[in-house]
């Protein structure tokens, strides 16, 4: 399972649907909106699906999907939105990774906030 990618959250504009992995109910509910904001927020603004998900090592990763039919997607302004993310949410994403290091990959706490 530590070589595989595993899905934070996601939205998807197609069937307007919201996602939480439940392994990471031990998350604050705040934290828990905020991700729920960022989600559907991306997909209302550019379409598609968003997925944030942790790849092997513990880096978070926005993912996009869209309908190969689907002409409506703003690829320029996923691009930006994810950007605009990373930058104004940047302490948010990166506590989440220390989160995942320490609590899902077993990491010692010291070690996973260096390899940042």
């Amino acid at each position: 399972m530590k070589d595989e990618t595993v899905v934070l959250c996601g939205a998807n504009a197609y069937n307007q649907k919201y996602y939480f992995n439940d392994e990471f109910a031990g998350l604050p509910e705040s934290v828990k909106k905020e991700l729920q904001i960022m989600c559907v927020w991306f997909v209302q603004e550019v379409g598609g699906v968003l997925m944030l998900e942790f790849q092997p090592d513990g880096t978070l990763e926005f993912r996009t999907e869209a309908n190969e039919y689907d002409g409506s997607i703003d690829e320029i302004g996923s691009y930006l939105k994810i950007k605009q993310f990373r930058e104004e949410r940047k302490e948010l994403l990166e506590a989440l990774e220390l989160y995942f290091k320490v609590f899902y990959l077993g990491l010692d706490p010291d070690e996973a906030g260096e390899e940042e």
